[in-house]
């Protein structure tokens, strides 16, 4: 028998990674569930004062779904050797990325980024951070606060402008004093908000548009 399975390896192929093909498919979906629980737990993170690092590593969800459909793709062809088997499983995955990816790309729009990041008055340990994107043609801000430092830093969301209309654009984000912040729209609509002192927490988040 085992000279039979010896004779049906491919002719240049290594024998050992031919047997672990299972194991090796197996490590490649593992990789692509951790992928998923991280890009959901940056997400939580992302809405209520989670880790800095875990938001900054892993809140792309465009770049990381891809990475994962990648993953998807080379268990499938490690792990079956059949050509039905392969089609069978890879048809309704790529089909179904395939539909989904205009809308991911809508809903999503361009991926974030940092605009500012200014440090508190008299604090070291924390600094206001704003980042911007789109959503289409509609541009967009999130302004928030990281208080900490290193790994133990956490960010806390404050407010979130969508500037469909121009009065809605955030105009500007600043300190007013070291446990209070003052948000003002292109339309000229003021929000101050107001910090916990020990945390950093926002008393409340603003939502414009």
């Amino acid at each position: 028998m085992e000279a039979e399975a010896e004779a049906e390896l491919p002719p240049g192929r290594p024998r050992r990674w031919w047997r672990e093909r299972p194991v090796i498919a197996c490590g490649l979906l593992a990789s692509a569930v951790l992928i998923v629980a991280l890009v959901r737990a940056a997400a939580r993170a992302a809405r209520d004062g989670g880790p800095v690092v875990l938001i900054e590593g892993f809140h792309h969800p465009l770049p990381y779904g891809a990475a994962v459909l990648v993953l998807v793709v080379l268990a499938v062809l490690v792990g079956f050797r059949s050509r039905w088997s392969r089609t069978l499983l890879l048809v309704p995955v790529l089909g179904f990325a395939l539909l989904a990816a205009p809308f991911a790309l809508i809903g999503l729009g361009s991926p974030p980024h940092e605009t500012a990041d200014r440090p508190a008055p008299g604090r070291s340990d924390r600094s206001l951070v704003i980042h911007e994107g789109s959503a289409v043609i509609d541009p967009l801000w999130w302004v928030s606060v990281d208080a900490g430092s290193g790994l133990t830093a956490r960010r806390w969301p404050v407010g979130y402008f969508n500037g469909d209309d121009p009065d809605n654009a955030l105009a500007s984000a600043q300190w007013d004093g070291p446990d209070r912040i003052r948000l003002t729209t292109e339309g000229g609509d003021v929000f101050v908000v107001a910090l916990d002192p020990a945390t950093g927490r926002p008393e409340r988040r603003v939502r414009v548009g």
